[in-house]
C-alpha cells in the first residue's frame, strides 16, 4: 500500500476517495502474524511461504521453496489436506480443518482455498477438537426466532455474536441504498456508550472492500498495532502478487488501521450478512484491546451469520407478501368501486383515502386530459403542470418515484407548498394521465459518527489520504427531501397502475361503444335527413316545373331556378356522402361539367387536391354553377371557347381560385347586374369572409376568389401502390374491372336484402358463374355441407350473430374468403382470423374487384398483371 500511495504522490494525482477505492487491498503481499501461510502448486510443490513459518513448524523459507510439501508434513496430514482441497466447489469456496497436527503434538486450525493456480494453506495454533457446533447454532437461532419485530431481531443477533466471540461491542450494520450505513442493532459491555442509530458515510467502506465482503464472509483484525509478515517471494514468474481475497490472515490496509486507531479500536472482526445475493450489512465487532477468538468460534459465528441472513430474508419477504396482499385487496376494492361509478376516478379525496391506505402519502393529485384535481398536501397548479411535463419526459408507462422533487423540476419559492417527494402512477398508455402521490418534506436530524462531508484530510506527511480523526456524534439537518418510497411500495404502485389502466381501458371501451352507437345513430339521421332534403328539393323542382307558363320568359326563369336548386342538391349529396365533413373542390367542378352536356371537355381544371368545409362547399357550388351557366349563355362556353379553372394556396394558406374564359364572343360589362352575377360577386365575401372579383374583359370574362384558410383543408394522403379500378368520373373515365371471376362460384352471406341484391349484381358483373346468397349462419353452414364455393364474401354482423362460424368452416375446407363490414379495418376479429382482409361497405364494383383480386392473387390463383 505504501508503494501505491507514494506513486500517487509522485505523479501529483488528486488525493481523494477515488484513490482509496483503487487501493489493491486484495494483494497486500503480507499476512497478520497470528498464523502462517503456505501456497503450493497443483502438484503440491511449495511456491510461496510467509516469513514467519519457521516459528510455527521449524522450517525456513528457503528450505521449503520449490520442494514438495510432503517433505514437511506427515502423510496423514497431507492426505487430510488433499481431501479438503477435493471438496472445494466454486471460486469462493473455503474448507477448514480443526486440530490438525501439522507438527507432531502441535494442533493447528487450518483453512484451504484456491487462489488462481495455487492452493493456499493458512494455519494458526489450534485448540481442542470441535464442540457441538450444530447444537450451538440451533440454540442461537432458537433465541433469534423468539423476537417479535425487526428491532429486537437485530439486537438479539448482535447479542448472540457477542456472547460467542466475547468482543466489547457487536453491531448490526445495515447499508442504505446510497452506500452509507446505519447501526440498527447493538450489544456492548456497559460503560462504553452506544453507537445504535449512528450513520456512517459510504466512504468508510470503499468499493473494493464491499466486493471482498461479498466473497469472503469473515474478516478478522486481531491487533491494530501488530506488524505484518511478508510473503516470499512477493512475485511469481509472471510478476504477479498472490491474490489473498479469500485469506483469513490477509494483512490490513494502513488506511483502515489508521481508521480503527482513530476510533480507539484495538481489534475488530466483521461477518457479512448476504440477503438475496446482495451485501445487506455486517456484524461489526470491536474490541478495545487485542483479541483473537479461536478459529472454531469464528467458524460458528460465520455459520450463524448465514442463518441470520436466511431468517432476515424470510422475515422481510413475509412482511412484503403481507403488505402486497393488503395492497391487492385494496386494488380489487378500487377496481370494483370505479367499475360501478366511474366518477370516482376523478375524485381526489376518494382516491387519496383509498391509495394512502396502501402507500402512505400526504396528498394526491390527478391529471386526466389536461384537467387536474387535488386532495391533501399538494404543489401549486403551475408546479403540477411542470411536474406532468417532466413526467412525460421520463420512461413512459412506468411508475416514477423520487424523494427529492427539486431533482425533477425547479421549484420556485412557495410553489412546493411543503411537498418534497412524489410517486407518479401513469393511468394511460401514452404518457399523459397520472395519479400522483405526494409526500411532505421531512426535515430530520441524521446522527453521523463524525462529519460525513469531511471523511478525509491531508496527513502530516503531505498529500496523503488520511481517515478522519473525529468520530464524535455529528448531526446533519436534512432538508428538501421526503421519506423515500420503498421497493415494496413501488411494486404495489405497479399493481395499482395495472388496476387503474384496466379501469381506464374499460371505461374507454365503454365510451368507444357509446361513440359507435352514437355514430350509427348519426349516420342513420344523416341518411334520413339527406333523403328528406332530396325529396323536398325534388318536390320544389317539380312544383316549379309544373307551375311554368307557356310564356318564354317564365320558362326561362323556371329553368334558371331549377338549375340553381339542382346545384344545391348535388352539393348537399356530396357533403352528406362525406358524413357532413369536408368535400373536394374537384367534385363541384366534375358535377357541373357533367351537367353541361355540350362542352364538358372544354372546362379545364388544375390545382392541388383541397377540401372545403360544408359551408364553403355549398357556397362554391352555387358560384361555380352560375359561372358555368353564364359562360354557356354568354361567354366562352357559348361558342367554341374554353374555360381555365385553377386554384392554389397562398402564403396565408388561403385558397385562391381563378376562372378564365377564352375564345368566346367579345365581353362587355352588363348594364344591369342579375341575381347570378350577385351570387358570383357576393357569396364568397358575405358567406365565407373572403373576397371575390369579377372582370369583364373583352377577351373573356375572368373571376378571382379568395377563400379563407379556415374553410380549407388538405386531404390525407398515404404513400402506397396505385389504386386499382378507380371509380369513373365525367372528367376521368376509367376502364371497368375485368371479369376475372369467370368460372368461379361465390358464397355471399348478407342479412340485408337490398344490399345482397346489389352485391349479387356486382359479382355477376365481375364474371361469377353463380352466387349463392344466404342471410343467416345456419343457412350458409347447411349450404357448405353439400357444396364448396370457389370463394366467399362474409358480412361480419348478421342480426344477433356473426359470420365467424362460417369463416371457421371455410378455413377447414380451404375456401378463400373475405369479411365485409361498415367498420372496415376497425372491425373486431377473433384471434384465428386476425389479418384477414375486411372489405369496407357499402359494396361498389371497384372496391369489390380490388378485394377479391387481392384475395385470389395471394393464393396464386391469378397473375399479378390483372
Amino acid at each position: 500500500m505504501a508503494d501505491y500511495r507514494n506513486t500517487l504522490d509522485a505523479v501529483g494525482a488528486p488525493v481523494d476517495l477515488i484513490n482509496c477505492d483503487r487501493e489493491p487491498i486484495h494483494i497486500p503481499g503480507a499476512i497478520q502474524p497470528i498464523g502462517f501461510l503456505i501456497a503450493v502448486t497443483t502438484d503440491w510443490l511449495v511456491a510461496r511461504v510467509s516469513e514467519n513459518v519457521s516459528s510455527f513448524i521449524g522450517r525456513d523459507v528457503d528450505e521449503m521453496i520449490g520442494h514438495p510439501l510432503a517433505e514437511f508434513l506427515s502423510p496423514r496430514t497431507l492426505h487430510d489436506l488433499r481431501n479438503r482441497v477435493g471438496m472445494l466447489r466454486g471460486m469462493d469456496s473455503v474448507e477448514r480443518l480443526f486440530a490438525c497436527e501439522l507438527v507432531k503434538d502441535t494442533p493447528f486450525d487450518v483453512a484451504v482455498h484456491f487462489s488462481g493456480s495455487f492452493i493456499v494453506i493458512e494455519a494458526e495454533p489450534g485448540g481442542e477438537a470441535p464442540k457441538d457446533t450444530t447444537g450451538t447454532v440451533r440454540s442461537m437461532m432458537a433465541r433469534l426466532d423468539l423476537t417479535a419485530d425487526f428491532s429486537a431481531f437485530y439486537r438479539e443477533g448482535a447479542r448472540q455474536v457477542r456472547a460467542l466471540l466475547g468482543y466489547d461491542r457487536v453491531m448490526v450494520y445495515k447499508f442504505d441504498a446510497d452506500g452509507s450505513g446505519e447501526v440498527v442493532g447493538e450489544a456492548c459491555k456497559s460503560g462504553i456508550g452506544s453507537f445504535k442509530g449512528l450513520h456512517y458515510p459510504a466512504s468508510d467502506i470503499p468499493q473494493q472492500a464491499r466486493a471482498l465482503y461479498r466473497r469472503n464472509l469473515l474478516r478478522i483484525i486481531f491487533d491494530v498495532n501488530s506488524t505484518s509478515v511478508q510473503i516470499k517471494p512477493q512475485l511469481d514468474e509472471f510478476g504477479h502478487q498472490l491474490d489473498l481475497s479469500l485469506s483469513m490472515l490477509r494483512s490490513v490496509s494502513p488506511i483502515h488501521i489508521e481508521y480503527l486507531k482513530n476510533m480507539g479500536v484495538g481489534a475488530s472482526m466483521s461477518i457479512s450478512i448476504i440477503v438475496d445475493g446482495e451485501l445487506w450489512g455486517l456484524f461489526a465487532c470491536h474490541h478495545y484491546s487485542p483479541r483473537v477468538p479461536n478459529f472454531q468460534a469464528r467458524s460458528v459465528s460465520e455459520l450463524f451469520a448465514q442463518m441470520f441472513a436466511m431468517r432476515l430474508e424470510s422475515r422481510e419477504r413475509r412482511a412484503v407478501v403481507e403488505y402486497e396482499r393488503r395492497a391487492r385487496d385494496i386494488s380489487d376494492q378500487l377496481l370494483g368501486a370505479v367499475a360501478s361509478d366511474e366518477t370516482l376516478l376523478k375524485d381526489p379525496d376518494w382516491l387519496a383515502d383509498i391509495l394512502t391506505n396502501t402507500i402512505p402519502a400526504d396528498g394526491v393529485g390527478v391529471w386526466i386530459n389536461g384537467s387536474y384535481a387535488f386532495s391533501g398536501v399538494t404543489p401549486s397548479t403551475d408546479l403540477f403542470r411542470k411536474i406532468v411535463r417532466a413526467l412525460n419526459g421520463t420512461a413512459a408507462g412506468k411508475v416514477f418515484a423520487t424523494d427529492k422533487l427539486s431533482s425533477l423540476v425547479k421549484i420556485d419559492d412557495g410553489a412546493g407548498s411543503g411537498v418534497a417527494g412524489l410517486l407518479a402512477i401513469p393511468i394511460s398508455r401514452s404518457p399523459r394521465d397520472y395519479v400522483v402521490l405526494f409526500r411532505s418534506e421531512m426535515i430530520r436530524s441524521v446522527r453521523w459518527a463524525g462529519d460525513p462531508h469531511k471523511p478525509v484530510t491531508f496527513g502530516p506527511n503531505g498529500p496523503r489520504l488520511t481517515p478522519r480523526e473525529s468520530f464524535a456524534e455529528w448531526k446533519e439537518l436534512v432538508e428538501g427531501r421526503s421519506q423515500p418510497f420503498t421497493p415494496s411500495e413501488l411494486r404495489v404502485a405497479e399493481t395499482l397502475r395495472a388496476t387503474l389502466i384496466e379501469v381506464v381501458l374499460r371505461l374507454a371501451d365503454e365510451a368507444a361503444a357509446e361513440r359507435h352507437q352514437a355514430s350509427a345513430r348519426q349516420e342513420l339521421l344523416i341518411a334520413e335527413l339527406n333523403h328528406r332534403v332530396r325529396n323536398i328539393l325534388g318536390v320544389i323542382r317539380g312544383l316549379i316545373r309544373q307551375s311554368q307558363h307557356d310564356d318564354a320568359e317564365v320558362e326561362k326563369f323556371v329553368k334558371v331556378v331549377d338549375g340553381r336548386i339542382h346545384a344545391l342538391a348535388r352539393a348537399h349529396n356530396q357533403i352528406t356522402d362525406d358524413h357532413w365533413g369536408p368535400a373536394p373542390l374537384q367534385a363541384i367542378i366534375d358535377a357541373e361539367a357533367a351537367a353541361f352536356h355540350d362542352g364538358a371537355e372544354r372546362i379545364n381544371s388544375s390545382g392541388p387536391p383541397v377540401l372545403l368545409n360544408p359551408q364553403a362547399y355549398s357556397a362554391m357550388a352555387l358560384v361555380v354553377h352560375e359561372l358555368v351557366t353564364n359562360s354557356a349563355k354568354y361567354g366562352g362556353l357559348s361558342g367554341n371557347g374554353e374555360v381555365e379553372l385553377s386554384w392554389h394556396r397562398n402564403g396565408n394558406r388561403d385558397l385562391v381560385v381563378n376562372w378564365r374564359e377564352r375564345g368566346g364572343p367579345p365581353v362587355r360589362a352588363p348594364e344591369r347586374k342579375g341575381f347570378g352575377t350577385t351570387i358570383i360577386e357576393r357569396s364568397v365575401p358575405y358567406d365565407l369572409g373572403g373576397s371575390a372579383e369579377a372582370l369583364f374583359k373583352e377577351t373573356g370574362f375572368e373571376a378571382n376568389f379568395t377563400i379563407p384558410a379556415r374553410h380549407v383543408s388538405d386531404p390525407k394522403t398515404f404513400a402506397g401502390p396505385a389504386i386499382r379500378f378507380q371509380r369513373s368520373t365525367s372528367n376521368h373515365p376509367a376502364e371497368p374491372p375485368p371479369k376475372f371471376l369467370a368460372g368461379r362460384s361465390v358464397l355471399l352471406v348478407e342479412d340485408s336484402l337490398i344490399i345482397a341484391l346489389d352485391a349479387e349484381d356486382i359479382l355477376a358483373r365481375l364474371g361469377a358463374d353463380g352466387v349463392s346468397v344466404h342471410a343467416t349462419p345456419d343457412g350458409a353452414l347447411d349450404y357448405l355441407e353439400n357444396d364448396a364455393p370457389s370463394l366467399a364474401v362474409l358480412d361480419i354482423n348478421l342480426g344477433d350473430g356473426t359470420s365467424f362460424p362460417i369463416a371457421d368452416r371455410l378455413l377447414e375446407l380451404g375456401v378463400p374468403f373475405i369479411f365485409a363490414s361498415g367498420y372496415g379495418e376497425q372491425a373486431s376479429l377473433p384471434m384465428e382470423h386476425r389479418g384477414r382482409q375486411v372489405l369496407q361497405k357499402p359494396y361498389t364494383l371497384e372496391n369489390m374487384a380490388r378485394a377479391l383480386l387481392e384475395l385470389l392473387e395471394d393464393r396464386s390463383e391469378l397473375p399479378r398483371e390483372l
